[in-house]
């Protein structure tokens, strides 16, 4: 008697296929980084190791879910708007967030500023949570889903001082090209604080290290303007948030690093 066909069956035939559909469709989506947002159909062709119009079927078939883009005019690919949606749900996730939240809600009421979580995504930190200071007479807020330059900003400071440099793309370059970034980040360590220089646009920014175990897992950081964070109100800032990054790294287990 036959065997008969149940509709939980996998046909290994068809499951070949797909699988690798699906891990050419990866592998074209892991071309793009923040140094190379844009790739053309020859860089795409050559990633995959595939024909040019097998290539194409796969980028067609790419923007048709609206995960790629394409600019007729420079013939360039990069990441389409659907992705966004999938990274927001994605930093809905991350337990890191979800453990934040009151401890941002709470920093966010000591200090009357607008606090921000940010964790790394393999090249830079990336906001995942932004707590706005609405009481004052200046809003400032952040972007969810913003990707934050390695060295100036506040909390790129904090991942470099914390992480391998080899995790941070380019870090051990500039480490020993510079005497300046070494001792900056040595003065990291040190404090446990990190504050952006120059401050741009009249912001600044204070941030520290959340640990899980001995492991840098994010960066928590006040945001306010030069006057708000001046002389001792940045002395007090800084106290209540290094307090409040200490607590939410012993709920996760973290142990600062000597």
């Amino acid at each position: 008697m036959a065997d008969q066909a149940h509709p939980g069956d996998v046909d290994v035939a068809d499951e070949v296929p797909a699988i690798q559909t699906v891990r050419r469709a990866a592998l074209i989506l892991s071309g793009f980084t923040i140094e190379r947002p844009w790739l053309s159909l020859n860089e795409i062709t050559a990633r995959l190791g595939v024909s040019k119009p097998t290539a194409h079927r796969y980028a067609r078939a790419l923007r048709a879910a609206n995960l790629l883009r394409y600019d007729p005019r420079s013939a360039l690919y990069s990441l389409g708007p659907q992705l966004l949606g999938l990274e927001a749900a994605a930093r809905a996730g991350l337990p890191i967030a979800a453990a934040a939240a009151p401890h941002l809600e709470l920093l966010m009421r000591e200090i009357n500023q607008t606090v921000v979580l940010s964790v790394w995504n393999g090249e830079c930190p990336v906001v995942v949570s932004c707590v706005d200071n609405t009481l004052g007479d200046v809003r400032l807020s952040v972007r969810t889903g913003s990707q934050l330059d390695v060295t100036r900003s506040a909390q790129g400071r904090i991942f470099c001082a914390y992480l391998p440099a080899g995790e941070v793309p380019g870090l051990a370059r500039r480490l020993r090209a510079s005497a300046e970034l070494r001792e900056l980040l040595k003065e990291v360590r040190r404090t446990g604080l990190a504050i952006n220089s120059p401050v741009d646009h009249g912001v600044r920014v204070l941030a520290a290290p959340i640990f899980e175990g001995d492991q840098v897992v994010a960066s928590m950081a006040i945001l306010g303007t030069v006057a708000s964070l001046a002389g001792d109100l940045e002395t007090q800032a800084a106290a209540v948030l290094l307090g409040v990054a200490r607590e939410l790294s012993r709920e996760l287990g973290g142990t600062t690093p000597v």
